[in-house]
């Protein structure tokens, strides 16, 4: 029994996911304690409890503690099952949270899955699915599997009620690490404004405030069309496409800001990722440390990136993935990037 302090590091729902992903994938039970301790409202969630149970339907775990509010939870789970499954969140928490957990096992699983998501599709705090679409799938790709992602509905706070389909292939000979340390060329770069329920002018704005601070214009400035029935909603994606990697940013409007401070805060964002020259922005950085930290362990070989920030939530998440797999991490920072190296059993990295 792996026993876990949810309240270290980052302290919040990345230990719980991170933690029954490798659980799952690793037939190791977890215990883990002061879930969320240090949150305004600690314990699980609605969207946590969704994590706990999916993972337990792909392996028919025993779990103890998975109630609302619970700070403590046991889990103890069988083989992961590959299938065809549906998993709601009946809220407008983010069901991308929810496959973030069960993708991990379910690439090890023996066949291919499909699984049907209903909940927040694209929220703050949690990665919305164009980021998984194109900055994180490609990279599930890379190792040899097969990710493949469509949106059928989207879902805001605080509606919800989005809907996306998932279709997991794993590798026929196991996962493959790789090293992503460059970026390379930019090859092309727009930005896309999902405004469902909302006046046209807000899209308007916030992608003419946009353009102009990047120099983007004509089809680099879209209105995207976001199906949706429960309610208004707000995202203000760029997708950045380089020769090696593609990543997406975004940033949500909210009441109190106008449409011209949902664009400004997006292009900080942008023009922090552009003064560096890693790979990957911080966000994807959390998600690459996981599949790398798998395909090490499988191969029993070594890789690295590069990202332009390290968070306190990828160190945390590293910090989990050591408990389970024998991988480990080691982080170099140097001057507008770091370098986060997978090795299994200490072998040499590169």
């Amino acid at each position: 029994m792996i026993e876990l302090d949810g309240s270290q590091g980052e302290g919040g729902g990345q230990i719980l996911r991170t933690s029954l992903a490798l659980s799952v994938a690793t037939g190791q039970p977890v215990a883990i304690e002061k879930i969320r301790a240090g949150r305004a409202k600690p314990g699980l969630m609605r969207q946590h409890l969704a994590c706990v149970n999916a993972a337990a339907e792909i392996s028919g775990a025993q779990v103890e503690g998975a109630e609302l509010g619970s700070q403590s939870l046991r889990f103890v789970p069988g083989p992961v099952r590959a299938g065809d499954y549906s998993f709601t969140i009946a809220s407008a928490g983010s069901c991308m949270l929810v496959l973030q957990t069960v993708l991990p096992p379910l690439l090890l699983a023996a066949g291919p899955s499909r699984v049907q998501l209903r909940g927040g599709t694209h929220n703050p705090m949690a990665p919305p699915f164009h980021f998984l679409e194109r900055a994180f799938a490609p990279l599930v790709r890379r190792l040899g599997a097969d990710l493949q992602l469509a949106l059928r509905r989207c879902g805001f706070y605080p509606a919800g009620g989005g809907e996306v389909d998932a279709t997991i292939v794993p590798s026929a000979d196991g996962l493959k690490p790789f090293d992503l340390v460059e970026r390379g060329a930019l090859l092309s770069g727009h930005a896309e404004c999902l405004a469902p329920g909302l006046a046209r002018h807000i899209a308007a704005r916030e992608l003419e405030t946009l353009g102009k601070a990047m120099g983007w214009s004509g089809d680099q400035l879209r209105v995207g069309t976001a199906r949706q029935n429960e309610g208004p909603g707000n995202a203000l994606l760029a997708t950045l496409a380089y020769e090696h990697v593609t990543e997406v940013f975004t940033a949500f409007g909210e009441k109190t800001l106008s449409a011209e401070q949902v664009a400004h805060a997006l292009v900080r964002e942008l023009r922090d990722f552009q003064k560096s020259q890693a790979a990957v922005g911080p966000h994807l950085a959390d998600q690459l440390a996981l599949l790398l930290g798998l395909a090490t362990w499988q191969s029993g070989g070594a890789a690295a990136f590069t990202c332009s920030e390290v968070t306190e939530h990828t160190r945390t998440n590293c910090a989990v993935i050591e408990r389970f797999l024998p991988v480990r991490y080691a982080i170099e920072e140097a001057a507008g990037a770091a370098t986060v190296f997978a090795n299994y059993r200490g072998v040499a990295a590169g």
